[in-house]
């Protein structure tokens, strides 16, 4: 078993149950991540095994730690195959709490159907190992602020009674975040387009910022594109990113070169010990 030292702040080709299964139990702070559901998309034709990586995920969280799932379902003669739902009851067998269900909402989603309203939306599941030991709430700007006479101890008869009361200025988020998807919503970096299934880099940040601190690790068990690992690059933290597909790490490593670039780091490039696969330890001066 090795350190999770030597995985930290880097970007590896591998099949992630293979990494998990050499991680460290309890050393991961944050996963998030998007999977190949449903065959909606063709990821080179690579498959994965959804029951071991969810067993894995578990494993390699820490107590308070936290899994970000985020997926839809595919639609086949009129039928949902619900299999987020189905994926969710797993996670939640395996040990996981259900914490939350919340709803990624696309601002200007191009799917239409004939027969009912357009889908604009995906799950984000947030599974938690036991309770989570880190929120810092995303707010938002109240509609009203100051002093107001607000109701209160509404009785039988049904006359509100009302005090003053200040309105806070800001309030926490609901749990349905809205993005722009495609270039300059999804993201800049036209690069990251060669991936057939990019979610916003906001989406990942929001999250990375709300369940983890500075120095947390953040994981990406199909890192894809490398959003996860850009954005926890960011936001100081810790990155690990894997995926099997070396045209997929090739484009998570030109995005994190450009970022590393912006942010003064340096960038190591060199071969795993057995030869099978190539990595890229990004190694930041901050962390």
């Amino acid at each position: 078993m090795k350190s999770i030292n030597e995985y930290i702040n880097k970007i590896i080709r591998s099949d992630c149950i293979e990494i998990m299964q050499k991680m460290p139990e309890e050393s991961i702070d944050l996963t998030v991540t998007s999977p190949p559901y449903d065959e909606l998309r063709n990821y080179n034709g690579y498959h994965f095994d959804f029951e071991g990586i969810a067993k894995n995920l578990f494993r390699v969280t820490m107590k308070g730690g936290i899994v970000v799932w985020v997926v839809g379902d595919k639609i086949k003669n009129g039928n949902k195959s619900l299999t987020s739902f189905k994926q969710a009851l797993f996670f939640q067998s395996v040990g996981f709490n259900v914490h939350d269900v919340m709803i990624y909402r696309k601002k200007n989603t191009p799917f239409m159907r004939s027969n009912a309203y357009t889908n604009g939306f995906e799950f984000m599941f947030i599974f938690s190992k036991g309770s989570p030991k880190t929120f810092n709430p995303l707010k938002t700007k109240t509609a009203r602020q100051g002093l107001e006479m607000m109701p209160f101890n509404k009785g039988a008869d049904g006359i509100n009674k009302k005090t003053l009361k200040e309105l806070k200025p800001e309030k926490t988020m609901t749990n349905i975040w809205e993005y722009a998807v495609g270039l300059h919503g999804t993201t800049s970096d036209k690069i990251a387009f060669k991936h057939p299934a990019v979610f916003p880099e906001k989406l990942a940040e929001d999250h990375i910022l709300s369940w983890t601190n500075e120095g947390d690790i953040v994981f990406d068990p199909m890192c894809g594109s490398g959003t996860t690992c850009k954005m926890a690059l960011l936001n100081n933290r810790h990155y690990l990113g894997c995926d099997i597909s070396g045209e997929y790490i090739d484009i998570a490593k030109q995005r994190l070169e450009q970022t590393l670039e912006k942010k003064g780091h340096f960038l190591k490039t060199y071969e795993n010990k057995n030869n099978l696969s190539s990595q890229l330890s990004i190694l930041s001066l901050n962390l």
